[in-house]
């Protein structure tokens, strides 16, 4: 697993407003051999409203088969026995991109 990767990971249910569920998600980085920190994926275009979201076009090098959001305001480190399947890799341009969003919620 590495950074920009696109996984399909299984998010446990929380009882919030949070994602949950089988989605695709981004590898932002792989911190220890257990866990992983990672951007959730929608199709749900309408999540394109709230701040720091970011759309990734579908692409055969990413895997993804339609117009996702990456919701970046819901970035989470989870344990990688929950990721099911790798689907791709994200564009160098556009992790960049998505990278930026995320040093905006993280402060830098």
């Amino acid at each position: 697993m590495k950074p920009g990767e696109v996984w399909m990971v299984r998010i446990p249910e929380l009882g919030t407003h949070e994602q949950s569920g089988t989605r695709p998600s981004v590898i932002v980085a792989h911190i220890t051999k257990t866990l992983a920190t990672i951007i959730p994926c929608t199709t749900n275009r309408k999540a394109l409203r709230f701040p720091l979201t970011y759309l990734i076009e579908p692409t055969t090098q990413n895997g993804l088969t339609e117009p996702s959001v990456a919701l970046v305001f819901h970035l989470r480190t989870i344990d990688v026995t929950y990721f099911s399947a790798k689907l791709g890799e994200l564009e160098r341009k556009t992790f960049s991109s998505l990278k930026k969003h995320a040093h905006r919620l993280i402060g830098k």
